[in-house]
């Protein structure tokens, strides 16, 4: 749980990606993690959780992890501003093959995020393993499909895109779809993303550096709601949902319920920790980049 907490905050800092201070960084997440992911969490997984004794499906956390963080991150990017130079000067990723090594170890580690969620070394566990596998690679082909037509090329930045797009949407589902299931949370959670970081991007005019709520956001809402079709009788038996309308409409409450508490809370404690030490950092510092003017560290 403790590691899930800190998936999510890295989650939120690819929105705020050079242009944050430290200091207000670190106050923020602090404080987010008690106030906000630690209740979304005992509404989802608790016992005693209203969101979980309503019959609400989370596997692996799409709701707490990343609806949660993708709504942070869009709030928190709205409140910074966007970056100097965004839109005048190039920001492609400093380096693919470092993006790609990441988006690699990102879906090794996925197997662990789903399949640990079984909370043992079991049947379950694996077939966690099986359909987060099947998901990511489905959404890899169908994102590649579609920015081919959009875009007349299919890049292999999209392609790490849409293994993380998969592997977001199979999140919540994990232990309760069938590999069919699996396979068409892929398909259409590739296309749905690539919709999320084009067109809505512009729409939202937000400058979510890397996609926080593209991605994670807009991946988790359609997983979680992709959960109450695709859930099987075969996987989950006798807690299988008893009826398609009633579970959407769980699901449906647990996202809204998510994106509520998280967008109003963030916002209140950023403001917070903006009002006593500041959240942007100088133009200057910012221009020089975080790495050498917040840390003292260059990177060759």
């Amino acid at each position: 749980q403790m590691t899930f907490a800190i998936i999510t905050v890295a989650i939120i800092s690819g929105s705020i990606a050079e242009r944050m201070k430290f200091s207000a960084f670190i106050a923020f997440i602090s404080i987010w993690v008690v106030v906000v992911y630690a209740p979304i969490t005992h509404w989802v997984w608790s016992g005693a959780g209203w969101l979980f004794n309503d019959g609400a499906l989370d596997f692996a956390g799409g709701t707490v992890v990343h609806i949660n963080a993708g709504v942070a991150g869009l709030v928190a990017a709205y409140m910074l501003g966007k970056r100097i130079g965004l839109g005048k000067e190039s920001m492609a990723p400093h380096n693919l093959t470092l993006t790609v090594i990441g988006a690699s170890l990102i879906w090794v580690g996925w197997f662990g995020f789903n399949g640990g969620s079984a909370l043992g070394a079991n049947g379950s566990a694996a077939y966690a393993l099986i359909v987060t596998q099947v998901a990511a690679a489905a959404a890899t082909l169908s994102w590649l499909v579609t920015e081919r037509i959009v875009r007349g090329k299919a890049s292999v930045l999209g392609a790490a895109s849409g293994a993380i797009a998969g592997l977001v949407v199979i999140t919540p589902a994990a232990g309760f779809v069938t590999v069919g299931g699996a396979l068409a949370m892929g398909l259409i959670g590739g296309v749905v993303c690539f919709w999320g970081i084009t067109t809505l991007k512009r729409l939202l005019k937000a400058d979510d550096s890397l996609d926080a709520f593209g991605l994670h956001g807009v991946g988790g809402i359609v997983g979680a709601i992709l959960t109450a079709f695709f859930a099987s009788d075969f996987i989950m038996g006798d807690k299988a949902p008893a009826n398609l309308l009633t579970q959407l409409w769980i699901q449906t409450e647990g996202v809204l319920a998510t994106i509520i508490y998280s967008g109003i809370l963030t916002f209140v404690i950023i403001k917070l920790v903006d009002l006593v030490i500041g959240i942007r950092v100088q133009s200057d510092d910012e221009r020089m980049g975080l790495d050498l003017s917040q840390h003292g560290e260059r990177i060759e």
